[in-house]
């Protein structure tokens, strides 16, 4: 797809979300969406699981308070996102009257199974108001896995754009080299890391991100203090410190092909961070260093990826259904390295 060659504004939104409130925290999305349009931005991205916010309870509950826990989980699956569904038609026309590419981050609904799981999921949508594709969190982290099942190959990729090849990966499946080599060798231009992390050596990864991979890095956090989770959540006064201000100070930033942060990091704020990207530097500091090109050597390294889905159900008569059809949002997988699908 040809690319536009003339300099274009990204912005990073680092926001609270409305705790565990879907439509509050949707329509608080599109305001902020429209914000960052009206300056100017024509690729808008959103942190990890920011509808209907970061279950940061996993790391301050211990396991075993089953009731405490089964009653956020409730609370939590009955607010997450349904894909597709009335949120994401929310978003996707909201993504339409800005007339920009949107990233959003969402616990997602398992509504292909049981109903009862979640996914640590991104959303991709088209200023057309498309949701291109999405692409589900391989490896919960930690505590995560309390709350989040594992994604699989198949929403791996990236989506070729006017703006760019667009692409990326949530908080530390950005620590799993051969995940950032995929981004890498499908041709990613424009680089994005939703996540809950901060600090170093987050910031020092977005770094060796932006560096090692010749991109942009749009690295997203949610900023959150205590007051913005209700006082009727139990485990607010239990479990955290009473005199604690901040649960996540953001650390939001953008970063340039050199390693260079051009915007953020935004800490202890609300913000939208904005950049302009250079298109001929997505492409010149790769005559240096190509890490998926003329510096990679598949004489000497075999590397595949496997994009098979693995559904918890399969029924036998929609087998072979729909072969050969694209889904909406044409994703690129340049011939780099073999994929089996």
């Amino acid at each position: 797809m040809p690319t536009i060659d003339t300099p274009f504004k990204i912005a990073a939104v680092q926001a609270a979300p409305v705790f565990l409130n879907r439509e509050a925290t949707v329509e608080k999305a599109c305001r902020l969406i429209s914000q960052a349009a009206s300056g100017g931005a024509r690729l808008i991205v959103f942190p990890e699981s920011f509808i209907p916010a970061y279950p940061d309870w996993v790391w301050a509950v211990p396991p075993g308070r089953e009731r405490v826990l089964n009653q956020l989980y409730a609370e939590f699956l009955g607010n997450a996102v349904d894909v597709p569904g009335t949120a994401t038609e929310r978003l996707a026309r909201a993504a339409r009257e800005s007339g920009a590419y949107v990233v959003m981050g969402v616990a997602e609904r398992d509504t292909a199974a049981s109903g009862a799981s979640l996914f640590n999921t991104l959303l991709y949508f088209s200023p057309e108001g498309n949701l291109m594709g999405k692409h589900r969190k391989l490896v919960p982290t930690g505590g995560e896995r309390l709350v989040f099942a594992q994604g699989d190959g198949s929403t791996l990729g990236v989506f070729d754009t006017p703006l760019g090849k667009i692409g990326g990966l949530i908080c530390w499946e950005n620590y799993m080299p051969l995940a950032r080599y995929a981004m890498y060798a499908w041709g990613t231009q424009i680089y994005i890391a939703a996540t809950w992390d901060r600090g170093e050596p987050w910031l020092s990864t977005l770094r060796h991100i932006a560096k090692e991979g010749r991109v942009y890095v749009i690295g997203c956090c949610i900023a959150q203090r205590m007051a913005d989770i209700p006082d009727r959540f139990e485990y607010k006064g239990k479990f955290y410190s009473g005199s604690r201000e901040w649960i996540n100070e953001g650390d939001s930033a953008i970063l340039n092909p050199h390693g260079e942060f051009i915007a953020g990091p935004a800490r202890m704020k609300e913000e939208i961070l904005m950049a302009e990207v250079e298109p001929a530097q997505m492409r010149g500091p790769r005559w240096m260093l190509d890490v998926a090109g003329h510096y990679a050597r598949p004489d000497v390294f075999e590397f595949i990826v496997h994009r098979q889905a693995h559904p918890m159900i399969q029924v036998s008569e929609d087998r072979g259904a729909g072969e050969g059809e694209k889904e909406p949002g044409e994703k690129s997988y340049p011939p780099s390295f073999s994929t089996h699908a």
